[in-house]
């Protein structure tokens, strides 16, 4: 699924704008950037080039330039030079320290004695707790009951106070707006801010002084802020040198919030989100990120539950980078050949890397399903008669295959079954999808009918 490219829609050089600085989850108007002017023209964008430029300016003693990692395996399957932007080696895991800390940095005095408040399930959190700590701020961090206990601690080591409320990030968001208003603290957007998107634009000014002759530029989106600051970087830097470099964002099709909104020209809520990449699982864009998305950003695509994860073993394979799903999404648009649907011919893509806080559990889950994806990891159940020698003449048959049996379950008991027949469940595994076909050929072939059990791993069960 793509949205209208931008190069079919008007351009503008980034300005400043009639805007808030900041709008909030329940702001009014979802119709963004206003009526035309008497031109034509749409009203100025709210992040201008300068104020990354300031930005950029704030954090240099406080995150780490991250560095551009060749990706040969990437280029191979492209047909371009591929270098992959490791924010998941940033300070705190992620880019949102970038964001959080220009945000924080421009509080009055009187804003800082009131502390900050802001909900997290992760990277946000630790990206607000981490910029407190280093601008003596009180922060208080609203997290979800289930949040992930790494992410929970690594927020507290920072020094920020936690509280556990709701089941979700919503419900803590809504908790933590609301005590906010309550005792006069300073909430902190993830997104919808324009020091914050001016933060995280200062990657872009980095891609480009690390990757001058880069001409596509890959990264996920949630609720817009990190691809609306990119795009007013390096579009407007682009613009200068009279080239055009092409920026798509990349959202997990269960979570896919732009696209509607994109071609509806407003915000368009999703009724739900569902999705293994939890840091970009926004069900409505952001108002200020996406004026700007709008205008900058060439496409949009989606990627499935079953890329992502694709997308996170490959990377560990072929990259030996630990990557979380939302960081992952750029590379699982790659993999999936996105670039090519849109009709680009890249010569230098660079894909950003976002953030590398993955719980353990969920790694363990998630490579499961990418090697099952990527028919690595085979399950088939089968029913035989019951007789010795049966498991003997099926093991040959996969050994024979050189398929590495993991696990055999074997049942006499059900329902469908006949008396003086068995089911027998094999987990195994395999070198990818040719091999899994050729072992369940040489099955069928020996008079067996084995299934694919639907029940084996994967990304989106």
């Amino acid at each position: 699924m793509t949205t209208t490219p931008q190069s079919q829609r008007p351009e503008h050089a980034p300005g400043d704008a009639n805007v808030p600085a900041e709008v909030g989850a329940d702001a009014s108007a979802d119709i963004v950037g206003g009526p035309s002017d008497a031109s034509g023209a749409r009203p100025a964008l709210p992040v201008t080039l300068a104020d990354i430029e300031e930005a950029r300016e704030m954090l240099r003693d406080v995150i780490v330039p991250t560095p551009l990692d060749h990706s040969r395996a990437l280029g191979r399957v492209t047909g371009a030079t591929v270098h992959l932007k490791c924010e998941n080696l940033q300070r705190a895991g992620s880019f949102k320290v970038r964001g959080a800390y220009v945000r924080m940095a421009k509080l009055s005095d009187e804003e800082k004695a009131r502390g900050v408040v802001a909900a997290s399930a992760g990277n946000h959190a630790q990206g607000v707790a981490l910029a407190a700590s280093k601008l003596g701020i009180k922060a208080r961090i609203f997290m979800p009951l289930g949040v992930a206990l790494p992410k929970l601690q690594a927020t507290r080591d920072h020094g920020a106070e936690v509280v556990l409320h709701g089941n979700n990030v919503d419900e803590a968001l809504t908790e933590a707006q609301r005590y906010a208003e309550e005792v006069g603290a300073v909430f902190i957007h993830p997104f919808d801010n324009a020091d914050v998107v001016a933060g995280q634009g200062t990657i872009g000014l980095e891609i480009l002084e690390q990757a001058p002759d880069v001409d596509t530029l890959v990264m996920g989106i949630g609720g817009g802020g990190l691809l609306a600051g990119v795009a007013v970087a390096v579009k407007e830097l682009a613009r200068r040198q009279g080239r055009h470099i092409n920026i798509i964002g990349v959202q997990a099709e269960n979570a896919a919030a732009y696209p509607p909104s994109l071609a509806a020209d407003a915000l368009v809520p999703l009724e739900t989100v569902s999705t293994i990449a939890d840091g970009i699982a926004v069900g409505k864009p952001g108002q200020i990120p996406f004026q700007i998305i709008r205008e900058l950003v060439d496409a949009v695509v989606t990627v499935s539950e079953d890329a992502i994860a694709n997308a996170l073993v490959f990377l560990l394979e072929r990259s030996k980078m630990v990557v979380e799903p939302a960081g992952g999404v750029g590379v699982a648009a790659l993999l999936e050949g996105k670039l090519a649907e849109l009709g680009i011919q890249s010569k230098h893509t660079v894909v950003l890397l976002s953030g590398g806080n993955i719980d353990p559990m969920l790694m363990l889950k998630v490579i499961q399903s990418g090697l099952a994806a990527a028919g690595r990891y085979l399950t088939v159940k089968m029913s035989l008669q019951d007789r010795p020698g049966e498991l003997s003449t099926i093991s040959r048959i996969i050994a024979e295959t050189d398929a590495n049996v993991t696990r055999v379950d074997h049942t006499r008991i059900g329902g469908s079954l006949g008396m003086g027949d068995v089911t027998i469940t094999i987990d195994m595994e395999t070198r990818g999808l040719d091999h899994s076909e050729q072992v369940l050929g040489r099955l069928r072939a020996a008079g067996y009918q084995p299934q694919v059990d639907q029940d084996q791993p994967r990304a989106d069960r």
